[in-house]
C-alpha cells in the first residue's frame, strides 16, 4: 500500500490525473498546463501512471506520430477521491496557511 500511495500520491501524478480527467492531452499540452514540471519528470510520472494501468498511451499514425494521454477506466477511479482531497483543501486552506504562518514565523 505504501508503494501505491507513493506512486499515485505525489504531486505531479495527482496534477496529471486531475488534467487528464477533464479531456485527452498531448504530451505538450501537459508541459506546458503543468508550471514548474520538467520534460523529464513529465515522461517519468507518465510512464509510471501508465505502467500502473491510470494512463494509457495513444499513438496516432500521423506525420509526424501525434501521441495523446489519457485516463483508463482505472485512472477515472482515482477522480472522486482526488475531487474531495481538493475540496477538503480549498475548505482548509485560510487554517493551513495560518497555522503555516504561525509556524514558521516563530
Amino acid at each position: 500500500m505504501t508503494d501505491i500511495f507513493r506512486r499515485v500520491g505525489d504531486k505531479w501524478s495527482m496534477l496529471l490525473v486531475i488534467l487528464l480527467g477533464a479531456r485527452p492531452h498531448r504530451y505538450n499540452d501537459l508541459h506546458r498546463a503543468v508550471e514548474g514540471i520538467s520534460q523529464r519528470m513529465l515522461t517519468r510520472t507518465l510512464r509510471t501512471l501508465e505502467t500502473d494501468g491510470l494512463v494509457q498511451r495513444a499513438v496516432h499514425p500521423t506525420v509526424p506520430p501525434s501521441v495523446e494521454y489519457s485516463l483508463t477506466p482505472l485512472g477515472r477511479t482515482l477522480l472522486e477521491p482526488l475531487s474531495a482531497l481538493a475540496d477538503w483543501a480549498v475548505l482548509h486552506e485560510a487554517e493551513i496557511n495560518e497555522a503555516h504562518a504561525r509556524h514558521t514565523s516563530g
